[in-house]
């Protein structure tokens, strides 16, 4: 009964990091095409995320997704890589807040 009860303590780290969801915002070249992003967005859903907005003026989306989709998703099309950046407030003064992340 320890046993169990141990392991289950030393797994719950390992589960509760597995759902954890990063905000991102994901850009693309102008030229990319749809399919693409399309193939973007399936793949993050795909891995447990969730698009949370599109984007019409740039070819891009905004998303909360688990480390590892976005890892994934970076090396996903050599011919189109994305820009993925964390989705964080900016100050006036052009300071970030939060911390820098590189997936």
């Amino acid at each position: 009964m320890k046993f169990l009860f141990t392991a289950l303590l030393t797994l719950l780290p390992l589960a509760l990091a597995a759902k954890s969801l990063k905000s991102v915002i994901v850009t693309f070249p102008n030229d990319t095409p749809a399919r693409v992003i399309d193939q973007a967005k399936d793949s993050l859903v795909a891995a447990g995320g969730i698009i949370t907005h599109e984007y019409h003026l740039f070819p891009g989306f905004a998303a909360e997704a688990p480390v590892n989709a976005l890892r994934t998703l970076s090396t996903q099309d050599a011919a189109y890589k994305p820009t993925i950046e964390e989705d964080k407030i900016v100050s006036v003064n052009g300071d970030y807040v939060g911390q820098e992340h590189s997936y």
